[in-house]
Protein backbone atom coordinates (compact mmCIF):
# COMPACT_ATOMS: atom_id res chain seq x y z
CA UNK A 1 0.00 0.00 0.00
CA UNK A 2 1.17 3.63 -0.97
CA UNK A 3 -0.19 6.40 0.96
CA UNK A 4 -0.37 9.06 -2.17
CA UNK A 5 -1.78 12.22 -0.21
CA UNK A 6 -3.22 11.95 3.46
CA UNK A 7 -5.18 15.34 4.99
CA UNK A 8 -7.92 16.37 7.97
CA UNK A 9 -10.25 15.48 4.85
CA UNK A 10 -9.22 12.16 3.99
CA UNK A 11 -6.28 9.85 2.41
CA UNK A 12 -5.30 8.51 -0.96
CA UNK A 13 -4.07 5.41 -1.03
CA UNK A 14 -2.74 3.21 -3.95
CA UNK A 15 -3.05 -0.67 -3.07
CA UNK A 16 -2.58 -3.48 -4.97
CA UNK A 17 -5.63 -6.02 -5.85
CA UNK A 18 -3.89 -8.27 -3.33
CA UNK A 19 -4.00 -5.75 -0.55
CA UNK A 20 -7.57 -5.00 -1.50
CA UNK A 21 -8.49 -8.77 -1.22
CA UNK A 22 -6.51 -8.97 2.24
CA UNK A 23 -8.64 -6.11 3.21
CA UNK A 24 -12.37 -7.17 1.82
CA UNK A 25 -11.89 -10.79 3.62
CA UNK A 26 -10.23 -8.72 6.72
CA UNK A 27 -13.52 -6.55 7.53
CA UNK A 28 -15.46 -9.73 6.71
CA UNK A 29 -14.47 -11.89 8.93
CA UNK A 30 -15.04 -9.35 11.69
CA UNK A 31 -17.99 -8.62 10.55
CA UNK A 32 -19.51 -11.59 9.63
CA UNK A 33 -17.12 -14.54 11.25
CA UNK A 34 -15.93 -13.55 14.49
CA UNK A 35 -18.71 -13.35 17.20
CA UNK A 36 -18.62 -10.19 19.20
CA UNK A 37 -21.78 -9.56 21.41
CA UNK A 38 -22.87 -6.46 19.44
CA UNK A 39 -22.91 -3.85 22.90
CA UNK A 40 -19.24 -5.08 22.85
CA UNK A 41 -18.62 -4.33 18.71
CA UNK A 42 -18.22 -0.49 18.74
CA UNK A 43 -16.55 -0.40 22.25
CA UNK A 44 -13.82 -3.24 21.00
CA UNK A 45 -13.65 -1.58 17.21
CA UNK A 46 -14.74 1.95 17.83
CA UNK A 47 -17.25 2.19 14.33
CA UNK A 48 -20.92 0.24 14.24
CA UNK A 49 -21.02 -2.84 12.96
CA UNK A 50 -23.58 -0.83 10.05
CA UNK A 51 -20.57 0.73 9.18
CA UNK A 52 -18.00 -1.70 8.69
CA UNK A 53 -20.45 -3.58 6.75
CA UNK A 54 -21.17 -0.04 4.18
CA UNK A 55 -17.83 -0.21 3.84
CA UNK A 56 -16.91 -4.08 3.38
CA UNK A 57 -19.82 -3.84 0.38
CA UNK A 58 -17.91 -0.42 -1.51
CA UNK A 59 -14.25 -2.82 -1.14
CA UNK A 60 -16.42 -5.61 -2.70
CA UNK A 61 -18.12 -4.01 -5.41
CA UNK A 62 -14.69 -3.04 -6.59
CA UNK A 63 -13.44 -6.61 -6.88
CA UNK A 64 -13.72 -8.79 -9.74
CA UNK A 65 -16.29 -11.81 -8.71
CA UNK A 66 -15.19 -15.33 -8.46
CA UNK A 67 -11.50 -13.87 -9.45
CA UNK A 68 -9.70 -14.80 -5.73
Amino acid sequence: MICLNINNEGADLRVTRDELYMLNNALNEVCNGVHIHENAFQTRLVFERSDLLALLAQINELLPQNSN
